[in-house]
């Protein structure tokens, strides 16, 4: 195999990989490398209907990653009520993916201190809900955003420009526990810190006021 055989297989791979990410935004990172990377093989064959044609996949690619990073989305939060039957769908729908981060959840959704939808652009793509852990202290007892829209910024739109909805009860620190590792990142990237590590999982808190 030569060196420009490993370029196209290296290409198709990408491609191929850009197809099943569920993040809009990997799928436009990962196939705007297997284009490049296909247009480089087709000069190197001197296939020039295929350069062209990726050339302009990878100017496609840029045009939707800018639109991605420009665009400013609108986020909303939406308490969860009582008879509110959505929430067992929302749970139900994302239940597999939901049991990566939180593998033994049992949550009170209607009834918790802080129980809500996070909107963005009207559509509900994350549920967070926290309880009283002390006089200053909240628990976070889930922080989930559906994996299409999982690009820190209902986070931070939590976290941040949010936190008066914490602030102004009181509440100026929140905990939270984690056993995995993606989620650790997600934290971090939050503003929470490590304060304590055990064999089954890793206790992480945010100070509001800092």
């Amino acid at each position: 195999m030569t060196m420009i055989d490993i370029l196209g297989y290296t290409a198709s791979i990408l491609i191929l990989i850009s197809l099943i990410m569920s993040s809009t935004k990997k799928l436009r990172w990962i196939n705007l490398f297997g284009s490049l990377t296909f247009v480089v093989y087709a000069l190197l064959i001197q296939t020039y209907p295929v350069a062209v044609l990726n050339l302009f996949t990878a100017v496609a690619n840029v045009y939707y990653l800018y639109r991605i990073y420009t665009s400013q989305a609108y986020f909303n939060i939406l308490k969860i009520q009582k008879n509110n039957e959505y929430i067992d769908y929302f749970i139900e729908h994302n239940q597999k993916d939901l049991s990566r981060f939180y593998p033994s959840m049992n949550i009170d959704f209607r009834d918790a201190d802080y129980s809500f939808y996070i909107l963005r652009d009207i559509m509900p793509v994350g549920v967070f809900v926290a309880n009283r852990l002390d006089q200053t202290t909240l628990k976070v007892e889930l922080d989930y955003v559906i994996p299409s829209y999982r690009d820190f910024k209902a986070g931070k739109y939590i976290y941040d420009k949010n936190k008066n909805l914490f602030l102004a009860k009181g509440y100026d620190k929140l905990i939270t526990y984690s056993d995995n590792e993606k989620h650790d990142q997600y934290l971090i990237k939050m503003g929470f810190d490590k304060v304590e590590e055990n064999d089954n999982y890793r206790t992480y808190l945010l100070k509001l006021n800092d």
